[in-house]
């Protein structure tokens, strides 16, 4: 899944023609009202450096749309007193879904980012069709808390683990999701929604979250580590994802290790994944005779009360991610790194002997910080995504002739 900056233009017909040129100038009107907030007529006049009545006629347009609506007045200290108008984000939502293996979370959001209506539940199919039937009952549970309409939704982005396969239509390298890789799976989602779906990879959404709602603001080039039931970066750079050929660039979960790495003495080679994912954690800390910690979170729980086997647990994995960021920080070179995911949780634990381990790793030492967004960068993500789209297909639909 490409990355696409904020805004874009409306579809134009081949030629000039008066309706081209209206809807270009109702575009750069809604745009200015969704980014910079309520403004007078006189005000975008200004702003755009279009006539007053060229002014007055667009928004008229995009009111009787249902685009724009009166958000108050203006009184100056001089001159008569300004109406003021603004987008309407009610004027569609979309859905934002993050499948993980133990969880499955949905988010309605209106066209200015807000969350309407959320649900989090657990992930309990276990097979292909089982999940994706589940996802398609979570989400109408969703729209119906938002008391949404049919058709109100105009899109649907679906955070993955794994690599989307645009042509055949599946996700690929989803070790953790029996089943997903089934083909007709996101047909049948789509069908099940009946709104379009876009499907990424689950650490590349979490990037873009990132990026524009949380540690990741105003970064030029940053990676955003996902740690949990697996193991995964997303790459921004300059505002986008950087997703490689085929979509697979920040996987190195499927990194092959020796088979001595980590512990592990079966005699396999084994992935990044394997030594550094949340199961690797629980593993570790039992070997060193950690009783009663069946899960990572457990394993942090008593490295915070002190217990020695889950505290020398915690600092062999946080050796483990600096090899891990060494790998992205000599690729990709990134100024940021963000530690999320279910791990993330216990950056605080993590990020101390993380930030020692990479001085000894690797000369390139990015900066270290936690997510600010915690279990929600997916799922933010993708309504971050769901809603470039949206609002053009909102506009056009909207503004169309008859």
């Amino acid at each position: 899944m490409a990355a696409r900056r904020v805004g874009g233009v409306p579809p134009e017909p081949a030629r000039w023609s008066r309706q081209r040129l209206r809807s270009n100038n109702e575009w750069l009107l809604l745009e200015l009202l969704r980014t910079g907030g309520p403004s007078s007529r006189a005000q975008l006049a200004r702003d755009t450096g279009l006539s007053k009545p060229t002014v007055s006629a667009a928004l008229g347009s995009l009111a009787a749309a249902g685009l724009v609506r009166e958000a108050g007045t203006f009184a100056p200290e001089r001159g008569r007193t300004a109406v003021l108008y603004r987008a309407d984000a009610a004027a569609g939502h979309v859905l934002g879904v993050d499948v993980g293996r133990a969880r499955l979370r949905v988010a309605v959001a209106d066209l200015a980012g807000r969350v309407v209506a959320r649900r989090d539940v657990p992930n309990r199919g276990r097979t292909g069709t089982a999940v994706a039937d589940a996802l398609v009952a979570t989400a109408r549970e969703a729209v119906a808390d938002a008391g949404l309409a049919a058709g109100a939704v105009v899109r649907a982005v679906i955070g993955s683990p794994g690599v989307w396969d645009a042509r055949s239509r599946v996700v690929r390298h989803a070790a953790h999701l029996p089943g997903w890789a089934r083909p007709g799976l996101f047909d049948r989602i789509g069908d099940g929604l009946g709104v379009p779906v876009e499907v990424g990879n689950d650490a590349n959404l979490a990037a873009l979250g990132e990026y524009t709602y949380g540690a990741g603001r105003g970064s030029s080039v940053f990676a955003y580590l996902l740690v949990g039931t697996g193991l995964g970066v997303g790459l921004v750079r300059g505002g986008e994802l950087w997703t490689g050929a085929r979509g697979a660039a920040g996987e190195i979960g499927m990194l092959q290790l020796p088979w001595n790495v980590g512990g592990m003495t079966d005699g396999q080679g084994v992935g990044l994944e394997d030594v550094v994912a949340a199961g690797a954690v629980v593993r570790d800390a039992q070997r060193r005779g950690l009783a009663g910690a069946p899960t990572a979170a457990r394993v942090f729980a008593a490295a915070r009360a002190g217990e020695p086997a889950a505290l020398a647990a915690v600092a062999h994995e946080a050796e483990q991610l600096a090899f891990a960021v060494a790998v992205v920080a000599a690729v990709a070179d990134p100024e940021l790194v963000v530690l999320g995911g279910g791990l993330g949780r216990s950056a605080d634990l993590l990020l101390p002997p993380l930030e020692e381990a990479l001085r000894r790793t690797c000369a390139l030492r990015p900066r270290l910080v936690a997510s600010e967004l915690g279990e929600g960068a997916v799922l933010l993500g993708a309504v971050a995504t769901a809603l470039e789209a949206a609002r053009l297909e909102v506009f056009v639909r909207r503004t169309a002739g008859p």
